[in-house]
C-alpha cells in the first residue's frame, strides 16, 4: 500500500502543472520577443517577475529546461486534442497529420522564438543539450504513435518509428519558416509526406480503434491556430 501510494504521488508530481513555473516560462517567451532567445537570461526573468533567482532554480535548473517545458506544453496540447471524441473516428494517416499539426500550431504565435530555441540547442559546444534534444524527439514521436493507436511490432515498428521521426522533423523544419495563414503550406507538405510514406508501405494503413475507410474519402482535419480546434477541410 505504501509503495502504491508513493508511485501515485510521483505520477501526480510529474503530471501537475505549476502556475509559477508556467508564469516563468511565459515571461521568458515575452522577453525573447523583445530581444531574442539567445539573449534571455534567467536573472532577467526573475527581475521581471519580482522573484529571486532561487525561485527560478526551484522550477528550472538551467535555461534549456525552459525549452523542454515549452515543448512539453506542445505535447500536452497534442495529447489533449487526441482525447477528443472525433479523433477516434479519423483514419491512421489523418490522426498523425492532426497530431503533428496540433503540436506545431500550439506554438504558432511564437514560431520565431521556437526556431531560436532550436538554434540555441544546436549551437557548437551544446552537446549535452543536443543529447536531450534527441531524447525529446523520440519521446514526442512515441506519444504521436500512441495517440494514433499504432500497433505494429518488431521490425515493422522500428520502420514506422524511423519514418514518422523523419516526417516529423522535416515538417518541423518547414513550419519554422512557414508564414502562410495557419501554417497551411506546412499542412499540405505534411500530407504529401504521409501519403508518400503510406504508398511506400512505410506506415500502416490501419490501427486498432480507428476508422479503416479509404484515405481518399477520409475526412482530413486542419488545426486552426486561432480557434484552438480543428475544422473539416478537404485534402490538398
Amino acid at each position: 500500500i505504501v509503495m502504491h501510494t508513493q508511485i501515485t504521488n510521483d505520477a501526480d508530481v510529474r503530471n501537475s502543472i505549476d502556475p509559477e513555473a508556467e508564469q516563468i516560462l511565459d515571461t521568458a517567451i515575452i522577453l525573447a520577443h523583445k530581444c531574442s532567445w539567445e539573449e534571455v537570461r534567467l536573472y532577467m526573468v526573475a527581475n521581471e517577475l519580482g522573484l529571486k533567482i532561487q525561485d527560478i532554480h526551484r522550477h528550472y535548473r538551467q535555461k534549456d529546461d525552459l525549452v523542454e517545458a515549452w515543448y512539453d506544453r506542445a505535447d500536452r496540447a497534442m495529447l489533449a486534442d487526441a482525447g477528443l471524441d472525433d479523433y477516434a473516428q479519423l483514419t491512421p494517416r489523418a490522426c498523425l497529420h492532426r497530431s503533428i499539426m496540433c503540436w506545431l500550431t500550439s506554438m504558432q504565435e511564437h514560431r520565431v522564438i521556437s526556431r531560436q530555441m532550436l538554434a540555441y540547442k544546436f549551437e557548437f559546444g551544446h552537446v549535452h543539450l543536443q543529447v536531450l534534444g534527441l531524447l525529446r524527439i523520440s519521446r514526442t514521436v512515441q506519444w504521436m504513435l500512441e495517440s494514433a493507436h499504432r500497433n505494429t511490432v518488431h521490425v515493422r515498428r522500428v520502420v514506422e518509428e524511423v519514418t514518422l521521426t523523419s516526417i516529423y522533423l522535416a515538417t518541423f523544419a518547414r513550419w519554422m519558416f512557414d508564414s502562410s495563414p495557419n501554417a497551411g503550406a506546412t499542412s499540405r507538405y505534411l500530407n504529401r509526406l504521409l501519403s508518400r510514406a503510406e504508398a511506400m508501405m512505410l506506415l500502416a494503413t490501419s490501427s486498432v480503434g480507428h476508422s479503416s475507410q479509404p484515405e481518399s474519402v477520409a475526412r482530413n482535419e486542419q488545426f486552426s491556430a486561432t480557434q484552438g480546434n480543428f475544422e473539416g477541410k478537404g485534402l490538398h
